[in-house]
Formats: C-alpha cells, structure tokens, sequence
C-alpha cells in the first residue's frame, strides 16, 4: 500500500488486510486534489438535460465553459440546454456587482429563446460579492409570466453531492404546479436518468410496452411542463441516487410518491428494474409483458456475450464512479464476463453503500472514497489492472499508466444502458482491454 495523506487514512480500505471502517460523506482534505467536482458542477449536471429551458451561467464565463455541453444527453425536440449562456462578469463587474448585467441578459435570452422557464446559476463569485440572485429572478419571472429559478451553486459550499441537493431543491419548486388529468394510475417517474446517448428513450421504450406511462424523466430529454406535473404519478423509480434520492425523498413527503432505487446497467438489474415497478402496481398482465420483454431480449444477447466473455476472463478492472450505485451494477457485469475487479470507489458513497461494496468485492479489492489522481494510479498499479472505469478525469490515469479505459460517465456518446448497452459495454471493454497498442507500452 502507498503511503496516503493522514486526513484520508480511513477513506481507503482494502478487503481483507484491514479493519472495516471507511470514512465517507466529508471534505475533500485539502491538498488531495480530488477527483470531485464543485457545488456548481454537480447541480449543472442534473439541470442541464432539461431540453426547453435557457441555462445561464452568473459568473466568469470560465465557468460556462467548463461545463458546456457537459453531458451526451440528447434531446427530441429542442436543444436550447446546449447553448451554455453566461453574464461574463468582468472586474468592473465584481466590484459594483453583476444584478443590472444579470437583469438585462434574463431580459434578452427570454425574447430571443421563448424558454419555458431559465436557470439561473450562482458562481463562487456571486457568493463573494452578494449579488441578490432570488430578487432579479423573481422581478424577470413576474415581468414575463415563465418561472426564472436562481440555483445556487457557489463552488465553496461544498462539494458535487451538495450541487445535486441544490438541483433537486430547484426541481422540487417546479413540482406540483402542472395539470395531471392525463396521468394515468399506472405512471411513473424515471428520476436520475439523464438520456445519455439516448438511453431514456431505451428505458422509456421498456416501460410502455409493458404498458407503463413516463410522466416524466428527470431530467433526461425533459421538458418543464412534464416536471410540472410530476408530483401526479404513482412511482419514483431512482435510477441515480446520488444525485436523485433526495428529490425523491421531498417527493415521498410532500406528495406521498413513494420510491424504489433500480439500475439499468447490466441484464440482471435491467431485469429486476423493470420487475419491481411490475410489482410495484400488483398487475399480472404488466408483470407478464415485462417478463416478455426480459427474455426475448436475453435470448438475443446471451449468445452475443459469449465470444466476448471467453477472451475477457481473468483480466482485471478498477471502477471508480461518481454515484457508488453505478459501482454495484459494474461489479456484477463484469463478474459475469470473467473480469476481477481489483479497486471500486466514488465520489460520494454513503456508509450502507461501501459496505454493500465490501460485500460484493473479493478479498484483496480496494474500496476507496473520494480519490485522487496519486492514489488511484498507485493502486492501479500495485493491483496490475488491465483497465479502468471511469469518467474524463480517469480517462488521463489509464492512458498514462497504458491500460484500457471505458467511459462510464455523462461525457460518453455510447448508450450503455439496457440489454442493448450490456452489449455495447461489452464490446467496449474487449476493444479497449484486447487492442494491441498496449504492447508498445513501456512495461506492458
């Protein structure tokens, strides 16, 4: 083991060798570097799907470049979340304040874009010199009719778990305020779904024919008046629950929906996502479509796998992920393919996740919260993995340690969800591990 920053001691734990008491859910330590996000960042990536609204970004437009275009979410309609908007606030900015720059841009961007509504994000910058984001929102909101939300974001409030609470508090105002005559008693939410590459629309596709209504996605491919009338479905079904269990949580108190947590990565916990919302509605014809639906498409992907799987054997993987719930589908995928799994981490794993980690990992695996790029390349290292799973930050790691890398983050244009994404991620880690590139690397 590598020697690690005496503040990150109890974040990093290794099956096996060490008594089990992993730290989670704290500061990054400062000097570490971690592979986190900011509170900005977090709450852009859950809002930022949401397809009719205008994005603008108050701040330095540094911080609008950073995240544009920051998830593969696609959309069926318009596209207006692609144009990452910013006041570009300037010195003379900062020190007279930014609202009258803010008003203006809110006034411009609403007639030029007719957006069902705006978001209005708060950068560290905003927090430092108190421009009253809530006061220009709510005046641009009642002089044009549309809700204009401030987000706040501010980067030194914590940490990317802090951005998701403050997307989802946003998201919770929207709520409730929609007409549901046309929701249906058997409806659900898809919450924590993103429509990455367009896998909303796989996941959406299973759930009607089994005979299910999607009244709306959040946020993947989503639209303002479906949020709206959000709070008239009968079901949460979580697919991300870092980012998403806390709306579902103010959902179940407020509204009385209740919630289940699913995956659908993977064919075992694709199957068991759509059989417990079958369960969940207590219908014998919902629960035969969907078992129709699960073996039809194993039928076609088990025979697919098996020429990957008898290559992949015995390789070995290190995952490291924002939400640890992506870390439990990823284990048993690769389980299946023949694949060791030698480190798992996140970014913001709970306490009952890294001991369900701890559980479904062999002897000898690291299981680290919080990373950085020091600790994870030691590790990689000293457990000889043939690849990583990771998002952009880890695409870097794996490259210079020369080992295969799969992208399993909100950046990919691959849809890996689903029976059809078991398939797609299957190939991706065989080209990945199996290129013969890798030979050409010094101590390959």
């Amino acid at each position: 083991m590598i020697e690690i920053l005496k503040e990150r001691k109890n974040q990093v734990f290794e099956k096996g060798k060490s008594a089990y008491d992993i730290g989670c859910e704290q500061s990054s330590a400062a000097g570490s570097v971690s592979q986190r996000a900011c509170v900005f960042c977090g709450s852009r990536v859950v809002l930022y799907p949401i397809a009719d609204a205008v994005h603008i970004v108050h701040g330095p437009v540094g911080c609008a470049a950073y995240t544009w275009d920051i998830r593969g979410s696609m959309s069926s309609g318009p596209e207006l979340h692609r144009l990452s908007f910013s006041t570009d606030l300037k010195e003379k900015d900062v020190i007279f304040g930014g609202e009258k720059k803010l008003y203006n841009s809110l006034l411009y961007l609403i007639e030029r874009y007719s957006p069902n509504a705006v978001f209005v994000y708060s950068t560290c910058i905003i927090g430092i010199i108190g421009d009253d984001v809530e006061a220009v929102c709510r005046r641009v909101s009642k002089e044009n009719g549309i809700p204009v939300l401030p987000v706040h974001s501010e980067g030194f409030r914590g940490t990317k778990k802090d951005g998701y609470r403050s997307a989802c508090e946003v998201l919770l105002k929207l709520t409730g305020t929609g007409d549901v005559s046309d929701v249906r008693k058997n409806s659900i939410n898809i919450l924590g779904e993103f429509n990455l590459a367009g896998e909303a629309w796989i996941i959406r596709k299973y759930y009607k024919d089994m005979g299910i209504q999607v009244t709306a996605t959040l946020t993947g491919d989503g639209r303002i008046n479906d949020i709206r009338k959000a709070h008239g479905a009968s079901l949460n079904v979580v697919q991300c629950s870092g980012s998403m269990t806390y709306l579902a949580q103010m959902m179940e108190r407020e509204f009385g929906i209740p919630y289940i947590r699913v995956s659908y990565f993977g064919m075992e916990d694709v199957a068991r996502a759509l059989y417990d919302v079958a369960r969940h509605f207590n219908d014998e014809d919902i629960l035969e479509k969907a078992r129709k639906i699960v073996t039809d498409n194993m039928t076609l992907l088990l025979p697919e796998l098996k020429k990957y799987k008898e290559k992949l054997q015995g390789k070995k993987a290190a995952i490291y992920v924002g939400g640890a719930f992506k870390a439990f589908s990823l284990i048993k995928i690769l389980r299946y393919l023949g694949i060791d799994v030698v480190l798992a981490g996140s970014q913001t794993g709970n306490k009952d996740d890294y001991e369900l980690l701890r559980e479904m990992c062999d002897e000898g695996t690291i299981i680290v919260d919080d990373s950085n790029p020091l600790e994870l390349s030691k590790y990689v290292q000293e457990k000889k993995a043939d690849l990583i799973i990771g998002g952009v930050k880890e695409r870097p790691i794996a490259y210079k340690l020369g080992i295969g890398f799969c992208d399993h983050n909100h950046e990919r244009k691959i849809p890996l969800a689903g029976f059809e994404g078991m398939l797609n991620f299957t190939k991706e880690i065989y080209r990945s591990v199996m290129s013969p590139v890798w030979r050409f690397m010094p101590g390959r």
